[in-house]
């Protein structure tokens, strides 16, 4: 029998197998590979008994709504899924509405430029991001329009994973990133011609903490815009489906309690902004942003194979299988909030700072 074939096979599937579990990148864009999988700033050792003290919290829900408690929660969620974000989602950590034509990645991209048309900054002007995550939004924002953008979160890995990236990219010129608390940021009373939010406030303990703090450092006349996560007006708390999804959403996602979408407007006008706008971007004729999410469920039983084999021989850290299938238990959450219409990640809101009083 020639052995030729039988070699040629046995190479095609160790090297189809070698790429499969320590080459496959990112679905959108590789900036992380499976092979390299970690905690975040989380000791290698200490992955799973991290993720086990993330799940304390919502055993005893008082914990969660103590405020000084909240930063360190929301520190430990994305150490624990940063990796397998980028991994799996790409470099922006949230939802776009599906644009007919268009990729994800291509969707994404116009959802974050509109933050920045909407709040009409002009080159050269620096702007807050205030959650910037590894800093996806903040290079398609920088790219569109040359401001100036210094992004804020409070985990110091993503601080790490996005100077490499704008470094990466040739934007750090343009880019700045610190890690600190957007509930009590480093920043000067009026420093910044404008800012942003995508999907970042929700892990506010209150809202009108970080709103305020962002009104602290805007100058007078510049502008605002927020995509929050809400529940919309469909969404009916005496329902026990309905609450089931919320609060899986708000454990997989560590947040310490969804808003209405009826409260934001009066958070806002409470620290002193003009409310300009509202408005649900999931609404039609925006496609479906959770489509993202049903189309996945095949990526996900092949990154999880993928990352089973990783934890099973070492090279990704014990737990990391626990914090993927968390990920995928929310995300169906997430996709039945979105098909029921009881709650959106992107409810729009754009405010204006006061010009300062006239004297006399």
């Amino acid at each position: 029998m020639d052995p030729l074939p039988i070699i040629f096979t046995v190479v095609l599937l160790a090297g189809g197998l070698y790429w499969f579990v320590f080459l496959l990148g990112s679905a959108e864009q590789k900036g992380k590979h499976a092979v390299h999988l970690t905690g975040g700033s989380i000791h290698h050792s200490n992955v799973k008994e991290t993720y086990n003290q993330y799940w304390f919290f919502f055993r005893r829900p008082k914990h969660i709504e103590e405020s000084e408690n909240v930063p360190a929660f929301v520190d430990t969620f994305y150490n624990l899924v940063t990796d397998i974000y980028e991994w799996g989602w790409g470099q922006s950590f949230h939802f776009s509405p599906a644009i007919k034509g268009k990729s994800n990645l291509e969707s994404t991209k116009i959802h974050e430029q509109m933050a920045v048309d909407l709040i009409g900054v002009k080159a050269g002007q620096k702007i807050l991001d205030a959650g910037c995550g590894v800093g996806g939004p903040m290079r398609a924002i920088v790219s569109h329009s040359g401001c100036n953008v210094t992004g804020i979160t409070i985990n110091e890995y993503q601080v790490n994973r996005a100077k490499a990236h704008n470094k990466k990219a040739g934007l750090s010129h343009l880019c700045d990133v610190v890690c600190g608390n957007f509930l009590n940021m480093p920043f000067e009373d009026e420093t910044f011609n404008g800012a942003y939010s995508i999907e970042a406030t929700c892990h506010a303990p209150k809202l009108e903490d970080v709103y305020s703090e962002i009104f602290r450092v805007l100058k007078p006349g510049a502008m605002y815009v927020s995509y929050e996560w809400v529940t919309t007006e469909l969404f009916n708390g005496e329902d026990p489906e309905h609450v089931e999804v919320i609060q899986g959403i708000e454990r997989g996602d560590a947040l310490p309690g969804l808003r209405n979408y009826s409260d934001i407007a009066d958070v806002a006008k409470k620290v002193g902004f003009e409310v300009v706008k509202e408005k649900d971007l999931a609404k039609p004729p925006a496609g479906p942003w959770w489509s993202r999410l049903k189309m996945g469920r095949i990526a996900y039983w092949r990154n999880h194979v993928v990352v089973t084999v990783l934890e099973a021989i070492g090279v990704a850290p014990k737990g990391t299988v626990d914090v993927h299938e968390m990920l995928f238990k929310t995300a169906d959450y997430l996709t039945r909030g979105g098909e029921s219409g009881i709650f959106t990640p992107m409810h729009m809101i754009l405010c204006r700072k006061p010009e300062k009083v006239q004297e006399s």
